[in-house]
């Protein structure tokens, strides 16, 4: 996981409420066993239509989302299943950032592990955001995990609230694994003070 302080990028609006995790990355793709190639899978029924051709009117193939870095989306995104293959289908396909006012627990909390920045702002602000993009000819928003803001295309700051134990981690850039190896020490001590019954002297 990189360490995720700040970014400024194109957005990408998907104006759709109830977005659940077999769309973003429907099961016939959960194949691969690493993280990474998933992004080509992203939205995937409603990207292409039956032939593998791109479907003009859907909204993230708009020319003016190539290489979006943030997501704006209706409430409940990432409802439905515990997939993980969801949050890594964002990030490889270059979202570093979703905003929405309201996120499925368990995708919310699978973000947050993988390195995906998942916001919560109130359902008239994320329309606001969303009116405030120009579809036609692209539009540009800031994120700052460290004050805790979003700047709009318009220059307005909205600031936001957001879990400080996966804050922390996001900007750090911690998993899982690097959160326990900063007790290393501490756990060395422990397992030296207390010597398993399994060792051979103790038998």
């Amino acid at each position: 996981m990189k360490p995720f302080r700040r970014v400024s990028g194109p957005v990408a609006v998907l104006d759709r409420p109830d977005v659940d995790t077999d769309q973003i990355v429907p099961k016939q793709f959960l194949k691969r066993i690493e993280r990474k190639g998933f992004g080509q899978f992203l939205f995937f029924d409603w990207r292409f239509d039956s032939a593998g051709l791109l479907r003009h009117d859907f909204e993230l193939n708009h020319p003016d989302c190539a290489g979006a870095k943030i997501l704006i989306a209706g409430a409940n995104f990432g409802c439905g299943s515990s997939r993980e293959h969801a949050a890594w289908a964002l990030q490889d396909y270059g979202f570093e950032v979703v905003i929405a006012p309201s996120f499925g627990d368990i995708f919310r909390t699978n973000a947050g592990k993988t390195g995906l920045v998942a916001i919560v702002l109130p359902d008239h602000e994320v329309k606001d955001l969303m009116e405030s993009v120009d579809l036609d000819r692209g539009s540009d928003l800031t994120v700052d995990l460290e004050a805790c803001t979003v700047t709009a295309p318009d220059g307005r700051v909205i600031g936001f609230e957001f879990d400080e134990s996966t804050r922390f981690r996001l900007l750090r850039g911690l998993d899982d694994i690097d959160l326990t190896l900063e007790h290393e020490d501490e756990i060395a001590a422990y397992e030296a003070a207390h010597p398993s019954s399994l060792d051979t002297g103790a038998l």
